[in-house]
């Protein structure tokens, strides 16, 4: 395994950590907007939203610190990298959207629209 591939996806998931720990902080502003009524949205999940982006970058920190201790070649890394991030931000986001959306994208329903966060959630995510 080669150190310097190690280093080059553990600043890719670091550098991924940190822009998702700003787009958490600045879902908090949708959160306070939320909860005091000036922005239209569902207070629960846009709260969810940002804790799913402080979660997130904390979990892509954690396994940024943990790939010296992988036996990983370099695609191997850059799948888990990715396989890593995609999820977490389609996290944040897709929550978000539901937020605004109003529905809980938690199952198959006759709704539309809880049926695209649910579609979503299961292939991004879940």
């Amino acid at each position: 395994m080669n150190s310097t591939n190690t280093e080059s996806h553990a600043r890719l998931l670091g550098r991924s950590a940190a822009m998702l720990i700003v787009l958490a902080l600045l879902t908090g502003f949708l959160v306070a907007g939320a909860m005091t009524g000036k922005v239209d949205a569902d207070v629960h999940a846009m709260l969810a939203s940002h804790l799913n982006a402080l979660l997130g970058a904390f979990w892509m920190l954690g396994v940024a610190w943990s790939l010296p201790l992988l036996r990983l070649d370099a695609r191997g890394l850059t799948r888990l990298a990715w396989l890593t991030i995609v999820p977490n931000y389609a996290n944040w986001l897709v929550t978000a959207v539901k937020a605004f959306l109003k529905v809980a994208g938690v199952e198959a329903s006759a709704d539309g629209r809880n049926n695209l966060v649910f579609g979503l959630l299961t292939a991004l995510v879940v």
